[in-house]
């Protein structure tokens, strides 16, 4: 398992797989990174790591992370969206209505989409593709980035203080919750999209 390589491997490499993890799922692979966040602060509580460079760079991952999704879906994703040939009037009635979601619920989607999986690591391309001007998004995106380090690095450290050893235990378990969360917004969006009138979704 990807996360319990974190329990054994000393600070000078934890730090750097940490960083590769999160950065890697911010910017669309799917990969546990928030499961490493958390077993990062279950590791601080132990004392082998420290609470305060796990989350600057569980931060500074995220941020950029999501700065590498969001370039990739603006000049990947939205020129496959505006080619045209077959479906083009169908995607480009997609790219309307995701650009005019963005201008209004850019922010929040950004935002919040930090503690979400699923939105998480496909929120930037999506921002990219659907036009959310870069300053903007750069904005809300180190807000999130920031405040979900804290709360999700914090939420570690404090399972690290009220569980003792079988940090590997608490890595299995955050990696089961956030794939049973994933798992469920997909079949959600799925059925969504089964629904009459979502078609053109």
């Amino acid at each position: 398992m990807i996360t319990a390589a974190l329990v054994d491997v000393p600070p000078n490499i934890g730090y750097p797989l940490l960083f590769t993890l999160v950065a890697a799922e911010s910017a669309g692979a799917l990969v546990p990174g928030e499961t490493a966040l958390i077993v990062a602060g279950a590791l601080a509580a132990q004392g082998r790591l420290e609470l305060p460079l796990v989350i600057l760079v569980a931060a500074t991952a995220a941020i950029v992370g999501d700065n590498v999704g969001y370039t990739l879906g603006r000049r990947g994703l939205r020129p496959l969206l505006d080619r045209p040939g077959r479906w083009s009037a169908r995607r480009q009635r997609l790219i309307v209505r995701g650009e005019a979601y963005f201008r209004r619920y850019g922010p929040a989607t950004v935002f919040v989409g930090r503690w979400l999986p699923g939105l998480r690591v496909f929120a930037a391309w999506l921002a990219g593709a659907d036009g959310m001007p870069w300053p903007r998004f750069l904005t809300w995106n180190a807000l999130g980035g920031v405040a979900w380090a804290i709360t999700i690095g914090t939420a570690g450290y404090l399972i690290g203080r009220s569980v003792s050893g079988s940090l590997g235990l608490i890595g299995l378990a955050g990696l089961a919750l956030v794939t049973a969360a994933y798992l469920v917004f997909r079949i959600r969006e799925r059925r969504a999209r089964g629904e009459p009138g979502n078609g053109e979704r």
